[in-house]
C-alpha cells in the first residue's frame, strides 16, 4: 500500500510539470510577487478624459475635445464705411420733367439750336449750343455705348410723350449718358406720315439735359430712331 507521503510527492510533481496559467500567475502575485511597473499617463482634465474615452470608443465629442482651446483674439482692423451715393437732384429732374411736359404743346426749338451735320447732310440732328460738331460724329459712330432704349411703336402722341418723359428722367437719375429712342418711320400711319418722328425730336430738344442726338445708323434703326446723348452728372 502506498504511503501518504508518496501520494503527496506525486501530486506536487504533476503540478510542477503543468504550464502556468494566467490564474496561477495572478495567484502567485497575490502571494507576494511584486506587480509589474507600468508608466503612468499624465493626469487629464475631466473634459479631456471624457473626450479620450469617447475617442477610444469611436465617438468623438469635438466640443469636449476643444474645450480648453482659447479663441484667437480679433484682428485689430479698422472698419471703413462705404461711401454714400451721390444725392439725386430730384428738384432739378422735376423741373426738367415739367419743362418737357410744357413742350408737348410748345413750338419747335429756335433755328439756332438745330444743326445739320456736314457728314450727315440731309439728316436732321440736334446739337446743344456751345458743343463741338464732332460730338455728332462720335454719337453716330457709337463712341458712347447705348445703355437703354425706348420703343414707342404703338403709342399715340400723348402716350409717347409720357413714356419719353419717364424714360429720360429714369435714365438721367441713373447716370446714363447715351440712350436710343425708337419712334418709327411712320410707314403704318395715315398717309404714311411719320407723326411721332418730328414730335419726339422736338421734345428731346426741349429737355435741358439732352446735349445732342443723331439719327441712328442703319443697323440700329436708321431714320426710325435717334441716338441721344445726355448730360453727365
Amino acid at each position: 500500500m502506498a504511503k501518504l507521503s508518496d501520494l503527496k510527492a506525486l501530486i506536487d510533481a504533476k503540478r510542477a510539470a503543468q504550464p502556468r496559467t494566467a490564474e496561477g500567475i495572478v495567484a502567485t502575485q497575490r502571494k507576494g510577487a511584486a506587480p509589474p511597473v507600468t508608466a503612468r499617463s499624465p493626469a487629464l482634465s475631466p473634459r479631456r478624459a471624457i473626450a479620450a474615452t469617447k475617442h477610444a470608443e469611436g465617438d468623438i465629442d469635438l466640443g469636449a475635445a476643444f474645450a480648453d482651446v482659447a479663441p484667437l483674439k480679433p484682428a485689430n482692423k479698422a472698419r471703413i464705411a462705404a461711401p454714400a451715393p451721390a444725392p439725386v437732384p430730384r428738384q432739378r429732374i422735376a423741373d426738367e420733367q415739367d419743362a418737357l411736359e410744357a413742350s408737348k404743346y410748345g413750338d419747335d426749338p429756335a433755328p439756332q439750336t438745330w444743326d445739320i451735320g456736314q457728314e450727315h447732310e440731309g439728316e436732321q440732328t440736334f446739337l446743344r449750343p456751345g458743343l463741338g460738331t464732332d460730338v455728332l460724329g462720335k454719337l453716330r459712330r457709337g463712341h458712347w455705348k447705348v445703355q437703354a432704349e425706348l420703343d414707342l411703336h404703338g403709342h399715340d402722341s400723348d402716350e409717347a410723350h409720357d413714356a419719353l418723359a419717364d424714360f429720360l428722367v429714369d435714365a438721367r437719375s441713373s447716370g446714363m449718358r447715351c440712350v436710343r429712342v425708337i419712334h418709327g418711320k411712320g410707314l403704318t400711319s395715315p398717309n404714311r406720315e411719320p407723326v411721332l418722328k418730328g414730335k419726339v425730336r422736338r421734345w428731346l430738344a426741349r429737355w435741358d439735359d439732352v446735349l445732342a442726338y443723331s439719327e441712328a445708323p442703319p443697323h440700329a434703326g436708321g431714320g426710325g430712331a435717334v441716338m441721344v446723348l445726355l448730360r453727365g452728372r
